[in-house]
């Protein structure tokens, strides 16, 4: 850790902490709860909250507060799901003077998965005593992605998530495999080509595509196992369309990870790094941004390094 960020760490006092609130993250408005966590820091902390209005909101305050007070330390907390840090993560990149973590709300919180879940990101002393790590970020056409981007099988899945993601039973931590069930016969081939690094590595059709800088999809789908997510580099997961049986067979070790090691499929899949992903097709397709759905026949996702400062809870 630089001298910069031991310095923020230890004094997070002198800080303005404010939490971005999204009222409808998860199964229920988690506003109230997290507000009663909060007052629970005393007064110790120059604390603020915000509840969002609407989609989009949240990256315009941060922004705004971002741009209108250039010589104040901001940290601000993504009080939500992968949606919430997206839109937090769009609102500070390029601004020197802002860091950002996550207070999990959501229904898949997949992000914080990769520094073992979200309990300790739900201690609120842990949480703003955190230590700054500097975190990649892929620019995704005018979008950003902190996570995963997915398309092909994957993005209707997501799709599927945010329809049923309030619902009693198939919501919830069982969205993504609701998902699943319901789109395993219709979507499984996208055409597509996909150049790394300008090298075309996949021209034809595709069962499902992952661009990772984190790990963990759907609630506890491990799809990009190898990722590091300050490394500079995307992780590329392409797997070819496989048979309903084949895939059902494939599933168990899709959610823990270990697919890539299976022999059966290898003929079908590509695993590689890159700095710069360019994915055409014929006609328009879903491409899931962090569990935001954006739709275009071309994208190019290119990986920022360390671009953004991501505050992970301390350790007791």
């Amino acid at each position: 850790m630089d001298f910069f960020a031991y310095f923020c760490n230890s004094i997070p006092q002198l800080m303005k902490h404010i939490f971005v609130i999204n009222p409808q993250a998860g199964r229920e408005d988690a506003t109230a709860r997290i507000r009663q966590q909060i007052a629970m820091l005393g007064d110790s902390f120059e604390v603020e909250t915000y509840v969002t209005r609407c989609e989009g909101d949240a990256t315009r305050h941060v922004r705004e507060r971002c741009s209108t007070e250039p010589d104040e330390r901001l940290r601000f907390y993504a009080c939500g799901g992968d949606g919430t840090i997206n839109e937090v993560v769009s609102g500070i990149i390029g601004f020197a003077n802002a860091e950002m973590t996550c207070y999990p709300s959501g229904s898949g919180n997949d992000f914080v998965k990769y520094y073992g879940g979200s309990d300790a990101f739900l201690d609120m002393k842990q949480l703003v005593n955190g230590e700054v790590h500097e975190v990649d970020v892929m620019h995704v056409n005018n979008r950003y992605a902190l996570n995963i981007c997915n398309f092909g099988f994957d993005a209707m899945v997501c799709r599927t998530m945010i329809q049923v993601r309030r619902k009693w039973l198939i919501g919830g931590r069982n969205a993504y495999t609701t998902g699943i069930v319901k789109d395993l016969f219709k979507g499984r081939r996208t055409r597509c080509r996909i150049a790394v690094d300008g090298k075309t590595v996949h021209d034809g059709d595709l069962l499902l595509c992952t661009l990772g800088n984190g790990r963990y999809v759907g609630g506890a789908y491990q799809c990009s196992p190898l990722s590091e997510n300050d490394d500079g580099l995307i992780e590329v997961c392409i797997i070819k369309p496989l048979t309903v049986f084949r895939f059902a067979k494939m599933l168990r070790s899709y959610r823990d990870g270990t697919f890539i090691h299976r022999h059966d499929i290898q003929d079908k899949m590509t695993y590689l790094r890159g700095n710069t992903i360019d994915i055409e097709s014929p006609c328009p397709i879903d491409l899931c941004v962090d569990g935001e759905m954006l739709n275009d026949s071309r994208f190019h996702i290119e990986q920022m390094p360390r671009a953004v400062r991501f505050v992970v809870p301390c350790k007791e």
